[in-house]
């Protein structure tokens, strides 16, 4: 598939000020150029207290079919790359570890299990290490965790017996739903060296407050869901979705994020060169009020689609329905374009996903207070997905 490239802006861009802390380095000079200009210089932070130094624009691979997208991006300084074992129906993970094996003590490699017990985390982590082709990962992390009690003391076996083993050399846990109410807790426990949470431009003040907390206990902050769902409602051709477009929602949603310093690196899917190169100019321009005002339009228009997975609505279903992770595999879909990966993750979850038909509810009890249409969302994932 052939992908598309907008030259980069010239070299000397500004900083955002928010990022001129001492958790920020230049790399110097790179390597490669596009065309005739200089890519913008990548942005190292510290990962918490783990040492490592992590381009703050790291690579989210999940979606990423094309390894040379992923080359590109390391040869161009980004040092961080997350996968995970469920991705891609497990052949991500092969590909990622392809790509990066000439490159393999030059990044950083994270991938994930959604295992339940000790034995079985190992055998993911076995397998995830045959795949990628390496003798161990610098982050392993328990996956989309969204509550106390999905962290066991099997889980916290794993983690100790994989680092006494040399095959990992820190532990992680990603989390979708509910983060506000879990990431406290994770800043407390010994056992947790990097937190992946979802963090983007729909949050509240409150998630901010969260991170901070969990950064300054020392914990690492790698921001996914950076795009809020990837949307793109306005349809092509009308004036909204060409402004979109010519001003860079998707670039200005990066921007939104970086300009937190308590986040060390975000990890936006990256598909093909044009975005490899919008993220690498959104790493180094500002946060501009227009980029501000141009969110604000974006969140009007996916208010009543987008889940902010702030938990409200955990528990809230007097059948059992586990609104947010429907909610967040319906935004595969919609979001993303990725109908595969929305159904498989679809089925991962509790049968009563797939038993409560919403079509039979009168109404619904659950009601948003971020306005998402919740039963008519639940409706059409169901139709979608099921």
């Amino acid at each position: 598939m052939k992908t598309t490239r907008r030259s980069f802006l010239a070299g000397g861009l500004l900083v955002p000020g928010a990022l001129a802390s001492r958790r920020v380095q230049d790399a110097g000079p790179l390597p490669l150029r596009y065309a005739s200009q200089q890519a913008p210089e990548v942005r190292y932070r510290e990962l918490g207290s783990t040492g490592l130094k992590v381009s703050s624009l790291g690579f989210g691979c999940m979606l990423t079919s094309d390894p040379t997208v992923i080359e590109r991006a390391a040869d161009l300084g980004i040092n961080y790359f997350d996968t995970a074992r469920g991705y891609q129906g497990g052949n991500n993970e092969r590909m990622v570890g392809a790509a990066l094996k000439s490159r393999r003590q030059k990044v950083y490699i994270s991938t994930k299990s959604g295992a339940n017990t000790t034995e079985a985390l190992l055998k993911d982590l076995e397998t995830s290490l045959k795949e990628l082709g390496t003798d161990y990962v610098d982050i392993w992390c328990l996956h989309g965790r969204s509550s106390l009690d999905q962290i066991t003391d099997q889980h916290l076996e794993a983690f100790a017996r994989a680092k006494k083993d040399g095959k990992i050399r820190f532990s992680g846990i990603s989390t979708h739903a509910g983060q506000k109410q879990l990431l406290p807790a994770l800043a407390q426990n010994p056992h947790i060296d990097v937190i992946i949470t979802a963090y983007n431009f729909t949050m509240d003040a409150e998630m901010a407050a969260a991170i901070e907390q969990a950064r300054k206990a020392g914990k690492g902050i790698i921001a996914m869901k950076v795009m809020a769902g990837g949307f793109r409602r306005a349809k092509p051709g009308t004036p909204l979705h060409e402004k979109f477009q010519r001003e860079g929602v998707f670039v200005a949603a990066l921007k939104w994020v970086l300009a937190n310093p308590n986040v060390d690196s975000t990890i936006p899917s990256m598909t093909d060169m044009e975005q490899l190169e919008q993220n690498m100019r959104a790493m180094v321009e500002p946060l501009t009020e227009a980029d501000r005002q141009l969110l604000a339009e974006q969140l009007d228009y996916i208010r009543p689609l987008y889940c902010r997975m702030c938990g409200a609505c955990e528990g809230a279903c007097p059948k059992g329905m586990p609104v947010a992770d429907v909610l967040r595999c319906l935004s595969y879909v919609e979001g993303y374009g990725q109908f595969a990966f929305a159904r498989d993750s679809y089925y991962t979850l509790p049968e009563v996903a797939r038993s409560v038909q919403c079509r039979q509810c009168d109404s619904c009890a659950v009601r948003c207070p971020n306005g998402v249409q919740v039963h008519e969302r639940l409706i059409r994932a169901q139709e979608l997905l099921v």
